[in-house]
């Protein structure tokens, strides 16, 4: 078995295991009340079970094999970013942003609800995600719960994904030089994805200064994604991605294949993924995972 097919075949097992127990953490958290606070619930668990990359979960099991951090430890971190991701796209989705109705192959919270729910369901996933990481179940350590809490606050917030998300909402209005789409991207897409890899080392006491060449990984593959996500949306099939394709180049907005066109957007994407790999060099075997996750984001086809 070459290097390639074993990578894909343990991103394969890794991550079938995962999503399934995402989904049974997701399904206990979200136990529908008998009250008329149901329908809420029942919104948050559209969104948030079934269907999904759990691409960030993933990346959090994989840096935490750097560090032999728990497995229920770092289940409890995934499941935190997935709740700021989830919340993410459903406000994402709404008329007054990108106004999707299909979201992982099913209709938007807003179609299957309604915009008020949605919006509400968004809010409590982004709060649950806190919860999550303040339990002492996350790490008995109160000093590194409060700062993964600092750091996941951080990388959704203004100065990381919604920043982000605002710029792309300007992109609609401004033409946009590359160095300002990489800016975007790094914050919208790379923030969340670098929380994943620094809430490892943080869990594992590592100074900051001892997280140079991890911060470089997140950095690259934060790219490399939102390069591969441009080539989807203009090669990809919207049933594989189970979302529509094809918006931005409708609403005007600069991409990375837009600037850099298909073949040498492609080529950056590789480079990107090699640099990432680079990064990982002094972590022998037990970054077996990241090394196949990097390969997996161009590879992917949703």
């Amino acid at each position: 078995m070459d290097g390639a097919t074993s990578g894909k075949a343990l991103i394969a097992s890794r991550s079938a295991a995962l999503a399934a127990e995402v989904d049974r953490a997701f399904d206990a958290l979200l136990t529908v009340p008998a009250d008329p606070r149901s329908r809420l619930y029942e919104a948050m668990r559209h969104a948030a079970i079934g269907g999904g990359k759990r691409l960030r979960p993933l990346v959090v099991q994989a840096a935490s094999d750097l560090f032999n951090i728990s497995r229920e430890s770092a289940l409890r971190v995934g499941l935190a970013v997935e709740c700021i991701h989830v919340y993410s796209l459903i406000h994402d989705d709404l008329p007054a942003m990108d106004d999707d109705d299909l979201r992982r192959g099913k209709p938007t919270i807003h179609k299957a609800f309604d915009e008020a729910t949605a919006i509400l369901a968004g809010d409590c996933l982004h709060d649950l995600a806190f919860q999550l990481l303040a339990d002492e179940e996350t790490h008995p350590d109160p000093f590194v719960r409060v700062e993964l809490v600092k750091a996941l606050a951080i990388a959704s917030g203004p100065a990381g994904m919604a920043g982000g998300q605002m710029m792309d909402l300007e992109a609609e209005r401004a033409s946009f030089d590359l160095a300002t789409v990489t800016r975007l991207q790094q914050l919208k897409t790379g923030a969340l994805i670098a929380f994943c890899v620094d809430a490892a080392a943080i869990m594992a006491r590592i100074p900051a200064e001892g997280r140079t060449s991890l911060h470089g990984y997140a950095r690259d593959i934060g790219l490399a994604f939102q390069i591969a996500d441009d080539l989807l949306d203009v090669e990809g099939d919207a049933a594989a991605a189970g979302k529509a394709l094809g918006k931005d180049e409708a609403a005007g907005k600069e991409t990375f294949v837009s600037l850099l066109g298909v073949e040498r957007a492609r080529e950056q994407a590789q480079l990107l993924v090699q640099q990432a790999k680079a990064h990982l060099h002094a972590h022998g075997a037990r970054a077996d995972l990241l090394r196949a996750i990097a390969d997996y984001i161009v590879e992917r086809d949703r």
